[in-house]
């Protein structure tokens, strides 16, 4: 009797498991779908020197595929010129994006001034640098919950010459 007892419990937790197997494949096939927003750099320029170090400015341009604002859980940044970390941080809660439209972000990159002297002393002539910067914007979205989006683009900056600093 125990055992058939066992086998009918079986038969039922087979079932449920295969039902919870089709019910995980089909919420992954729909969360795949998906739409996410999208994201490019629109353009990396030199912005002045403070107190802190250069400041470099990278505009971000993002759609929003919803109707409704996502909220920004944070932004990071990697700044590098050859394989080189010239510059990172991180940009909490930066606000959100507008429903059904594309928002500019406007990400301030700082480099200190020791890592600044020392690019100027292995530049040329034409104070150019070739620059990578990679950006994570991470959004919380409903259902899904917190993604990041990778972005990176390549490039030259100038670097500031002494009239800069005067």
């Amino acid at each position: 009797m125990a055992s058939e007892e066992q086998k009918v419990v079986e038969e039922k937790g087979s079932m449920i498991s295969s039902l919870l197997d089709k019910a995980k494949g089909f919420f992954a096939e729909k969360l795949a779908n998906i739409p996410t927003p999208e994201a490019t750099v629109d353009d990396v320029d030199f912005k002045g020197v403070t107190r802190q170090g250069v400041d470099y400015h990278a505009k971000v341009s993002v759609k929003n595929p919803y109707s409704q604002s996502i909220p920004i859980c944070q932004i990071s940044y990697i700044l590098k010129s050859a394989t080189r970390t010239i510059a990172s941080g991180t940009i909490p809660d930066p606000g959100s994006l507008v429903g059904n439209n594309t928002t500019v972000l406007d990400v301030p990159v700082n480099v200190a001034y020791g890592i600044a002297v020392s690019l100027m002393k292995d530049v040329g002539s034409d104070w150019d640098i070739d620059y990578q910067l990679d950006i994570g914007l991470t959004f919380d979205l409903p259902v899904v919950g917190d993604i990041t989006i990778p972005i990176s683009t390549q490039g030259e900056i100038k670097l500031p010459s002494l009239r800069d600093f005067f």
